[in-house]
């Protein structure tokens, strides 16, 4: 029934695309597209993968088997390295082949030569940030003899071998609607790849949402509401001795009252922001991970267990795809990898483990730079001398080579040159400058320690990331790993420089001892949540600003403390624990408001039963739940009506939102003239006016939606998770999937819901690897085929599955063998 809805669906769509779509080329006739053999209906016959399937093609140097298990996981038994990169590229192609596509367009700023002029905008965006340009940089700048470099050529002539060799019924879907045909890849494809995810990882604007709120409230209050550091400390290196977060007294300056000249600055800065993050109001951080590994004396096996839990955007096809690589005596490797990369960025070996979490450092930096042309500058200020701007001419085409737009990209010695609603500002960052990722990756899949894992990430650069290892020897660790600028002065990036000194610029780079790291701690275990990665209380220094609140961390962390008997079960029941470390600060205000208002005889009985219904939720986040739906509207009201201040006039959405950990911070200063509503100037509101309204406005509204009787409230209902569609195309996505997952709690969501656990996994570190894993999705692109969204129900349960770890291709057993594939040279000798 799937299948049919789904491929029904698509033929409802040709009218709307081929309309939407005319500019790409001409429409092909509709009974082609009906033709058994070619069109629409032809995915169905490959949907599947063939139970015996022998291909022979030149390049490889020996035999490589393939067996896919019963979840659809190619294990890739091969004599050599390169033999093994070229197989998977070629079963990535088979399985991922328009994500590939996609991924690389959208860096290289091509994506109108696919879908139409639609996509300029995305186009503009990436050429003008300079993103294709440092791709090929990184790519030349390896040596040709480096291991990582021939690896990756050679699972891109995999990738153009399965292209090459396609049959016309193995077209996926995607290319028949937008009647295009894949590309020819290349090796440096791969550091496209890696550009994206560097940007994917990459906060790019905190500066300008911080000078946009400075302009509303002044100084002083807009750097205790966005703070450089966090006041509720738990950060991923240790502190010896502490066992709870340490939770520090923020104080709120008074705002300033705008004048007209800042308010109209705060709009042009609220237009530069649009520009780079596509919109200006930002709320708690949902794209959150989680990792954590526990010590083998504080597990019940007397092994070491590691948890990863990373979240990015949710999609079909999901951005990992599994695969196991097997080279005896050089590689035997699991985890999950990115189409259109050799590499396996999170997994394990036979000896190791490793995952990662986002660090939040700041990596980007904004520099006003003074031009002679404000309309299109051809010298730029510095030092007193007039410097050339680097001008690069960018033709933009859709798929039949007409020419849609000719257009201008800019670049000084720092990076892009942008034209914005506050002038020309020139971008630093990280990711865009030479280092070689995929190098670091290959060789930490190869360690066999936690020690060798460590040094082979030593050149490791961008995005930067928390990497928790563990291994077979007991030892646990955790770095942040990346780059961290050296900046002129006390250090801070959030702000804007000015860019007509080169005394603004970059000074260097902090050395690896510096890195916030852990190795084996006393308490038996590591945990990061995207938390500031060191207690500047401790060790001083600038990593970034803004940081998410620090629940996850603060429940993690707690949950370890108290479990010194782990179990694998354990560690998978975390990543959807339901408790969020938020929920008690919040019910603590409102039970003061609550006596406040009984005391002061405005306490009403519509009060007493929503005040009743919360207090006697047992703070849990799950499905079957009603208080999650009352308290959620109740926090989300509490926010709407303390940060008016946040808005600009005339506006209906706030510059910024501090985070949660700001507003439990408000919590502590009851009368805080933040608590005040400026609409209201009769009336001077305290912290419990507000709470009380927010209650009252909260069972009003959810009792509105939800029906009058909060018995029949559930929170899986109203908070769902949704995984669309690369193209967003209706019927090839899956909505409204009920979760176990609130604000704040480890799986944390939004009302959005398209972001979330895209990936987790639990491995034990016996002496015979262990290992459970899921992500949302399934390993086929292939909309009707069976492994296309076959593992969302136990990702949706928070359940896993056992991980298949077969030492050959004998191991596996029949009935855990769904597929098998043999690749064979053409070559006339077999090396």
């Amino acid at each position: 029934m799937r299948v049919l809805t789904t491929v029904v669906s698509a033929i409802a769509l040709l009218g709307a695309l081929f309309v939407g779509l005319r500019p790409i080329g001409p429409v092909p006739p509709l009974g082609g597209f009906l033709d058994p053999a070619r069109g629409i209906w032809a995915v169905a016959r490959t949907a599947n993968l063939p139970a015996d399937q022998e291909v022979v093609l030149a390049g490889f140097e020996h035999e490589v088997a393939v067996r896919y298990d019963d979840r659809g996981v190619p294990h890739i038994f091969a004599q050599t390295e390169l033999d093994a990169a070229r197989a998977l590229g070629w079963v990535h192609a088979r399985d991922r082949l328009f994500q590939m596509e996609m991924i690389q367009r959208a860096v290289g700023g091509t994506l109108t030569q696919l879908v139409g002029a639609r996509a300029l905008p995305l186009d503009q965006s990436a050429r003008r940030l300079g993103l294709a340009q440092a791709a090929e940089a990184k790519w030349a700048a390896i040596p040709e003899e480096s291991d990582v470099k021939k690896a990756v050529t050679a699972y891109m002539e995999g990738v153009n071998a399965y292209i090459a060799g396609m049959r016309p019924e193995e077209l996926p879907l995607e290319y028949r609607l937008l009647h295009a045909k894949p590309r020819t890849f290349r090796p440096q494809d791969t550091y496209y790849l890696l550009i994206r995810m560097s940007q994917t990882l990459s906060y790019q604007e905190a500066e300008l949402r911080f000078h946009a709120l400075e302009q509303l409230v002044g100084r002083a209050a807009a750097e205790a509401l966005l703070p450089v550091n966090a006041p509720i400390q738990e950060p991923i290196e240790p502190v010896p001795g502490r066992t709870q977060a340490r939770v520090a007294t923020s104080t709120f300056p008074a705002p300033r009252l705008p004048d007209t000249s800042r308010v109209a600055e705060a709009r042009r800065l609220m237009e530069t922001h649009d520009l780079f993050a596509g919109s200006l109001t930002r709320t708690e951080a949902v794209v959150g991970s989680n990792n954590w590994a526990v010590a083998p004396q504080r597990t019940a096996a007397g092994h070491a267990l590691l948890s990863g839990d990373p979240h990015l955007e949710l999609t079909l096809p999901s951005i990992w795809y599994e695969a196991h690589l097997v080279v005896p005596g050089k590689m035997d490797v699991y985890g999950v990898s990115f189409p259109l990369s050799p590499i396996i960025p999170i997994g394990f070996n036979r000896d190791v483990a490793w995952t990662m979490t986002n660090t939040g450092n700041d990596v980007v930096d904004y520099y006003r730079e003074t031009v002679d042309d404000t309309l299109s500058p051809r010298k730029y200020l510095l030092d007193g001398e007039w410097r050339d701007v680097s001008i690069r001419e960018e033709m933009y085409h859709i798929a039949d080579g007409t020419t849609i737009l000719r257009d201008t990209s800019y670049a000084t010695h720092r990076g892009p040159l942008l034209k914005t609603s506050i002038g020309w500002l020139s971008q630093r960052w990280t990711a865009r400058e030479v280092s070689d990722e995929g190098d670091a990756f290959r060789r930490g899949m190869l360690a066999t320690s936690v020690e060798e894992f460590y040094e082979a990430m030593q050149g490791y650069r961008t995005p930067a990331q928390n990497m928790l290892a563990a291994d077979r020897n007991g030892t646990i660790g955790i770095r942040s790993t990346g780059r961290y600028p050296i900046r002129p002065g006390d250090g801070r990036g959030d702000l804007i420089f000015d860019g007509t000194t080169s005394t603004s610029d970059w000074i260097g780079d902090r050395p690896l001892s510096w890195y916030p790291t852990a190795i084996n701690p006393a308490q038996g275990y590591l945990a990061s949540a995207n938390q500031q990665p060191l207690d500047p209380g401790v060790r001083p220094g600038y990593h970034g600003s803004e940081w998410p609140s620090p629940w996850r961390a603060m429940r993690i962390n707690n949950l370890l403390r108290s479990n010194p008997q782990m179990t694998p079960d354990l560690m998978r029941q975390f990543h959807t624990d339901p408790k969020s470390e938020f929920t008690p600060f919040v019910m603590s205000a409102l039970g003061d408001a609550a006596e406040a208002a009984k005391a002061a005889g405005t306490w009403t009985e519509s009060d007493e039963a929503a005040w009743a219904f919360l207090n006697s939720w047992d703070a849990e986040f799950t499905i079957v739940n009603g208080g999650p739906v009352l308290f959620d509207a109740l926090v989300n009201a509490i926010t709407k009506h303390t940060w008016d201040e946040l808005i600009i006039p005339g506006e209906n959405r706030r510059v910024a939102t501090p985070s949660q950990m700001m507003l439990v911070q408000l919590m502590r200063d009851p009368t805080s003239v933040w608590w005040d509503d400026r609409s209201t100037s009769d009336v001077v509101e305290d912290r419990n006016d507000i709470i009380l309204r927010a209650l009252r406005e909260a069972w009003t509204t959810t009792r509105s939606r939800h029906g009058n009787d909060p018995r029949e409230w559930r929170w899986g209902k109203v908070r769902t998770a949704r995984v669309d569609h690369l193209l967003r195309l209706p019927g090839f996505g899956r909505d409204a999937i009920p979760m176990q997952s609130g604000p704040g709690t480890l799986s944390p969501s939004d009302g959005n819901g398209a972001h979330g656990a895209s990936w987790r996994f639990v491995v034990e570190l016996a002496p015979e690897i262990r290992a459970w894993g899921t992500y949302p999705g399934g390993q086929s692109g292939n909309a009707v085929s069976a492994r296309y969204a076959d593992r969302l129900p136990i990702w949706a349960e928070g359940a896993l599955a056992e991980l298949r770890v077969p030492r050959a291709a004998s191991d596996l057993p029949p009935e855990q063998t769904s597929a098998r594939l043999t690749f064979t040279s053409a070559d006339k000798e077999m090396r």
